[in-house]
């Protein structure tokens, strides 16, 4: 599901109140990159060859595969931080809570409710997401959701956003600062924002915040984070793939 209104069917009254936007989806845009495999070649090399690392570039693929996976499966990390990629990320604001916590390798720059006023579009999860958590804490599953449980969740959702952005709005026009009026938002909001990262802080990100079956060291992430971290795991792909490799062959444990 991408974004919709909400419809009459959802609110009695849709010409007397705001229009709101739900969506079910992240976007996740590449909007700069400077990185390859060579990047960790030469990086890696000038150990041994100093600066003539640089010559060595081209010369027998194979053993350059190999370097790779020595670095990987031996934790050789710094080779794998000269390279750089910015992301344009488009999520909900609590998606966002748990993104920065990771700050080694990160930069980040966001959408400001301070400066401009925030647009009325907001996160339901659609009918693919696991509503339902069963067991205590630490030890616990997602299950299913019914079309009950999606339809309440939906309409108690619409209603609180519709809610919450009349009051937003409500604030705006009295003169209020967009500064102190954002405190009516919900972290259902979307935000969006540049994150700038390296290979290196990449592979940690997604070892905490993606679930994969190569994984050596299980995560259990959110799964609205782990939709942001699929799309981007799928652009450093292309862009490294002899490093994205031995990544996966290595368990998915950052070096």
């Amino acid at each position: 599901m991408g974004r919709t209104p909400l419809t009459s069917a959802d609110d009695p009254k849709p010409s007397t109140r705001t229009d709101v936007t739900l969506r079910s989806d992240v976007t996740v845009e590449l909007v700069k990159s400077s990185a390859s495999d060579s990047d960790v070649l030469f990086a890696a090399r000038v150990s041994t060859l100093g600066e003539q690392s640089i010559e060595e570039l081209q010369k027998d693929p194979e053993r350059s595969k190999g370097l790779i996976n020595y670095l990987m499966r031996d934790r050789h990390g710094s080779p794998f931080e000269h390279n750089s990629m910015t992301f344009l990320v488009s999520a909900p604001i609590f998606v966002f809570r748990e993104f920065m916590r990771h700050r080694v390798g990160w930069s980040y720059n966001e959408e400001s409710g301070r400066y401009r006023e925030l647009q009325p579009v907001f996160y339901v999860p659609d009918t693919s997401r696991k509503l339902v958590q069963e067991g205590r804490p630490g030890k616990y599953v997602f299950v299913e959701g019914t079309p009950a449980q999606h339809a309440t969740v939906r309409h108690v959702l619409g209603e609180s956003y519709h809610q919450a952005y009349e009051a937003y709005q409500k604030l705006l026009a009295e003169g209020v600062a967009r500064e102190v009026a954002r405190a009516a938002l919900p972290v259902g909001l979307y935000s969006s924002m540049y994150a700038t990262c390296n290979a290196r802080s990449l592979m940690h990100f997604l070892g905490l915040r993606t679930q994969h079956e190569l994984a050596k060291v299980p995560s259990f992430p959110q799964r609205e984070i782990e939709m942001v971290g699929e799309k981007m795991e799928a652009e450093w792909a292309r862009l490294m793939p002899l490093t994205y490799s031995a990544f996966n062959a290595n368990g998915r444990v950052a070096p």
